[in-house]
C-alpha cells in the first residue's frame, strides 16, 4: 500500500517563496511521483510530475516559478514555489502511480497523500 506525507505548507505573503515535500512509503524510482493542488470551489488540477529517472514537467503556466524534483534514497518528493500569488492558494497534494513506460500520465494518478494547505496573503 502506497504511503505518502506531506509536509511544508504555510501562510506566506505574495512573492514569497515555499518548499513542500512528500516522503513516500515506496521505491520512488519505480513511480512517477507528482504535485497537485486544489483550491476552494474548484476542481483538483495537475502542478508538475516528475519520472522514476528524473524527467520533469510542470504546468506551462507555472513552469517559470515552480520546480519539481525527487531525492529517490530518500524516498522525498519536493517542490519548490516562488514568487507566489494569492491564486496559489491551495491544498497541495502529492500522488504516485506506477510507471510502466517511462512516462508519467495525469490521469494516472492514483494514490494520494493527505495535503498540505499553502495560503498567500497579498
Amino acid at each position: 500500500q502506497v504511503q505518502l506525507v506531506e509536509s511544508g505548507g504555510g501562510s506566506v505573503q505574495a512573492g514569497g517563496s515555499l518548499r513542500v515535500s512528500c516522503v513516500a512509503s515506496i521505491t520512488m524510482s519505480s513511480y512517477c511521483m507528482g504535485w497537485f493542488r486544489q483550491a476552494p470551489g474548484r476542481e483538483r488540477e495537475g502542478v508538475a510530475h516528475i519520472t522514476g529517472d528524473g524527467r520533469a514537467t510542470v504546468a506551462d503556466y507555472l513552469k517559470d516559478r515552480f520546480t519539481i524534483s525527487r531525492d529517490n534514497a530518500k524516498n522525498t518528493l519536493y517542490l519548490q514555489m516562488n514568487g507566489l500569488q494569492p491564486e496559489d492558494t491551495a491544498i497541495y497534494y502529492c500522488g504516485a502511480h506506477v510507471q510502466s513506460d517511462g512516462y508519467c500520465y495525469w490521469a494516472q494518478f492514483n494514490s494520494w497523500g493527505q495535503g498540505t494547505q499553502v495560503t498567500v496573503s497579498s
